[in-house]
């Protein structure tokens, strides 16, 4: 994991030393064989739907736990498991502060009780132990009418048992305001692109076959460009999910703000800097990003971050020109 920070952060006086009160945790669900070895046996099912395992991983540990020393805990989020996406809250129903999305701080914290990680994608949460009790961050698994929507998610499981000391030391509320963010308009755009997210159902699909998986109808080829974009210029790209199950659309090169989903504006906590977002079967999400650098003879890569569906095709490249 690579922590990016700056002065403007440290003026905070959010929770930020390392191991004591401010935890990265990389959070994973994996199988192993019985000699204890990474089990990647792909299966028509996992080629479709994404691998996912039956353990939880917190940092590479299985049943790991943290022994706190402060009343508040900074827990930086990332989702790294190959498909399955987490529904993240604390066993005893206990709230907390979202302060962060993948690319950086949201203006103001945001409370909740649950956190949706798609595939890649990142949060940062505040937790309050000033209770002075054990809690677990788990995973809840959410029932969906569509199976394969439902298959998407990893089962019930706990990733890290958080467990006080007997004396805490203090550790200062969230601040109100936690940063100003520049929000890009509709009419700051100069183009809107489509990108429609699509899975082929049959045998060739549960095959795991290389055009199985496709956005605007083409498989990933290394020998085409599928868009090119003018440098400092601002686009919206338009995300539809045609297809039966979640998709996480993730940008290289660029942070993007969501715009909306099927039309409204999304949850406060999805209000910030983004370069994964999960789009749901039917969904049509905006997005919104000005492209600032450039790479004329090096494109770069969107795609869905299910490992296995990049892998089968749902992958494109562009370029950003002068």
């Amino acid at each position: 994991m690579l922590i990016i920070e700056d002065d403007e952060i440290q003026r905070l006086n959010l929770p930020h030393e390392y191991g004591v009160d401010d935890i990265p945790l990389v959070l994973q669900d994996r199988s192993f064989t019985q000699n204890g070895q990474l089990d990647y046996g792909l299966s028509m099912h996992s080629k479709m739907m994404g691998k996912s395992g039956n353990l939880p991983l917190t940092n590479g540990t299985l049943v790991a736990y943290f022994e706190a020393k402060t009343t508040r805990l900074r827990l930086r989020l990332l989702n790294g498991s190959n498909a399955s996406t987490y529904h993240l809250a604390l066993d005893n129903g206990q709230s907390f502060e979202q302060i962060a999305t993948d690319g950086g701080l949201l203006e103001a914290p945001v409370k909740l009780s649950m956190v949706r990680l798609a595939p890649g994608e990142r949060a940062e949460i505040v937790v309050d132990l000033s209770a002075g009790q054990p809690i677990t961050l788990q995973n809840i698994t959410q029932t969906s009418a569509s199976m394969m929507d439902e298959n998407n998610n990893a089962p019930n499981f706990n990733f890290l048992e958080i467990r006080p000391h007997q004396t805490l030391t203090q550790i200062q509320a969230t601040p109100e305001q936690l940063n100003r963010i520049e929000w890009l308009q509709e009419t700051d755009a100069v183009k809107t692109r489509s990108f429609n997210l699509q899975m082929t159902m049959g045998m060739g699909a549960m095959m795991g076959g290389t055009n199985s998986h496709t956005i605007n109808d083409k498989a990933m080829d290394m020998g085409r460009i599928d868009e090119v974009v003018k440098r400092g210029t601002t686009e919206i790209w338009q995300l539809s999910n045609t297809s039966m199950m979640p998709h996480p659309f993730h940008m290289h090169d660029v942070q993007f703000q969501i715009l909306d989903r099927n039309g409204r504006k999304p949850p406060a906590n999805e209000q910030g800097r983004k370069d994964v977002v999960l789009v749901d079967p039917g969904e049509v999400v905006r997005i919104i990003m000005r492209f600032e650098d450039y790479a004329e003879d090096a494109p770069f890569m969107y795609h869905c971050h299910i490992l296995e569906h990049e892998d089968a095709g749902m992958m494109g490249q562009f370029l950003v020109v002068s």
